[in-house]
């Protein structure tokens, strides 16, 4: 599979380097193509890996994940261009956060809703899903960090493409049964809300080793 990482932060680089890893041929995308992170990384992840722009990276890859923050997921997106993105199934990582006093929050809430939502209006003929918003970076392609049947949240309105991701993310080492359908894209607002909390946690115990795990009595 070909896939397209847009974002050449922390977690676009760590999703790209498992997926080089896993045997996938990846491009690394950015808003310039002289990118230095985007270069370097490419240079260092081997032969089935590139770099290029959103929109070299989008004509590429089969899947497209958007490894950028909320608060340009939208501008990553049009950069790419509705074109590439058509029919293609579009896995939104990102929260919308700001910075405030030399960390982050959450963005205040507005009339958009959650960064999927948005996309999802935006492109109407893409497919997007959203997961691995709620977890460390480290986490999402190594769950074996935190012990315990830990889960993944996934929201989206297409089901084949929902199918799809479950795919990946049992590459990621995911088992199935704990990634939890909560159902169509606009219940992305709930876990991009779980962000807060996270913060919080993250403060608390010094580190992002940690995830949430969902029980039920039926």
């Amino acid at each position: 599979m070909r896939y397209a990482v847009l974002g050449t932060g922390i977690v676009g680089r760590t999703l790209a380097g498992k997926l080089v890893g896993l045997g996938h041929e990846v491009r690394l995308g950015a808003r310039s193509k002289d990118n230095p992170a985007a270069l370097e990384w490419a240079q260092q992840a081997g032969p089935r890996a590139s770099a290029g722009t959103f929109a070299d990276a989008a004509e590429f890859g089969q899947r497209i994940i958007e490894a950028v923050g909320g608060h340009v997921a939208l501008a990553a997106l049009q950069a790419a261009g509705a074109g590439q993105l058509e029919g293609k199934v579009v896995i939104d990582t990102s929260n919308k956060l700001e910075q405030v006093d030399g960390g982050v929050r959450l963005a205040p809430l507005d009339d958009i809703g959650s960064v999927g939502a948005q996309l999802q209006r935006e492109f109407p003929r893409a497919r997007v899903v959203k997961t691995l918003n709620t977890l460390n970076f480290a986490v999402m392609t190594d769950p074996s960090r935190v012990p315990g049947e830990h889960q993944l949240f996934l929201s989206g309105d297409d089901a084949e493409a929902k199918e799809e991701v479950l795919g990946l993310l049992g590459e990621f080492g995911w088992p199935r049964d704990r990634v939890i359908d909560l159902g169509g894209i606009e219940t992305a607002r709930a876990v991009e809300l779980m962000m807060p909390l996270w913060l919080t946690m993250y403060g608390s115990v010094g580190h992002g080793d940690f995830n949430w795990q969902i029980r039920s009595a039926g």
